[in-house]
């Protein structure tokens, strides 16, 4: 295939989904976990469940950066904002993430507060370069994928001696959080999450590689196939973690062959490598503490840490009561299982992260899922 309609063949996708069902082994039901938020996207955008058996359950994880970010993270942003009149820089989809006091970064804002939102880091650092009588922030969100950018101007702020530019690192692990699930009691104890394999992230992957995950197939007896984003892709995916599971196999595989390699990308794992670190323990929102899954400055790099520059420090905030994204981020429970899912929390009125970004399992059930949930009434 050499062109994006190619991956999104109707004709192949049903031709893929009666070879799952005929493949599935009779009185067995599967139940698989799509990591990343982008295939959550997928599944709904392409209506992929719908073409699914009823055996086939997806599961959706926690793979949404905006979504994980903890609302003491959002906090500090906001305090440096607000009380320490910085120029804050993030990415648009990070401004809306409810905070406390009924704020956001956008909120915030409209407070008075300098928050700017950029398309990159490199937007960031050249701000502090035009206004050198200013301080001016970073906030770093990401897994894998947006972490080497990150680094990167680190490496370029430094060089050029830049003063007045620093990053509040979020940067976060996705094989941590994997094992974290693994390990949970909903999983391993009680099994009121049954995974019986991975769809494993696309553009993470195209950084990290597949080796990663050999971990989660041989420690843990989880299938995991990496997956690009497309409906057909996801398709695949599918079918051979049916096939893994029926022949009893526990394999990492590699379905996104065009983009993904075993090591990854090597020369993004080394700058990463030269400025960060791991930090021993870090908060996700649904998961609460992930021991070794995030990163932070390395100390040669201490000037450009907001964290220390600005003597930061984290409290934890709990999730509104009534917001179910932390259950949902674990697989425990799906958006329609919220209470305020679709009437008090909408994309334009987001009481939770999962409503926040497109990518959020709430947010893509919201556009393109939730009328599919209204019964049927015969004339």
């Amino acid at each position: 295939m050499k062109y994006i309609d190619e991956f999104r063949d109707g004709e192949l996708a049903q031709g893929i989904a009666r070879r799952i069902a005929a493949e599935l082994q009779p009185d067995r039901r599967y139940a698989f976990m799509e990591f990343c938020g982008g295939h959550t996207h997928a599944i709904s955008r392409y209506g992929i469940a719908e073409l699914l058996p009823a055996a086939v359950r997806m599961i959706h994880g926690p793979g949404c950066p905006v979504c994980v970010l903890p609302i003491g993270r959002v906090d500090q942003a906001i305090q440096l904002a607000l009380e320490r009149g910085v120029i804050l820089c993030t990415y648009g989809d990070v401004m809306r993430v409810p905070a406390s006091q009924s704020l956001s970064l956008m909120k915030a804002k409209a407070r008075g507060a300098d928050v700017r939102m950029v398309y990159s880091v490199a937007d960031a650092l050249k701000l502090a370069q035009q206004h050198p009588d200013r301080e001016v922030v970073f906030l770093a969100i990401g897994f894998e994928t947006t972490t080497p950018p990150t680094a990167l101007v680190l490496k370029t702020a430094r060089s050029a001696g830049v003063g007045n530019f620093s990053v509040l690192c979020n940067h976060v692990l996705t094989p941590s959080a994997i094992t974290h699930i693994l390990q949970s009691p909903e999983v391993r104890d009680f099994g009121t999450v049954p995974i019986d394999g991975f769809i494993g992230p696309a553009h993470v992957s195209i950084v990290i590689g597949s080796d990663p995950y050999v971990h989660f197939a041989e420690e843990y007896r989880k299938p995991v196939v990496i997956a690009g984003f497309e409906p057909l892709d996801v398709m695949q995916a599918i079918l051979m973690l049916v096939r893994q599971v029926n022949q009893g196999r526990a394999e990492v595989e590699n379905e996104f062959t065009r983009a993904v390699t075993p090591e990854g990308n090597l020369a993004a794992q080394a700058v990463v490598a030269e400025v960060m670190e791991l930090r021993s323990s870090f908060e996700w929102r649904g998961l609460g503490e992930v021991p070794y899954s995030a990163l932070k400055l390395r100390p040669d790099y201490a000037a450009f840490d907001a964290e220390q520059r600005f003597g930061l420090t984290y409290q934890p905030v709990p999730d509104h009561k009534q917001c179910e994204c932390g259950a949902i981020l674990r697989g425990v429970k799906r958006p329609t299982d919220c209470k305020l899912f679709g009437t008090v929390c909408t994309p334009e009125n987001p009481m939770g992260s999962c409503m926040v970004s497109s990518e959020g399992a709430c947010a893509a059930h919201y556009s393109y899922g939730r009328f599919r949930d209204i019964p049927v009434v015969a004339a």
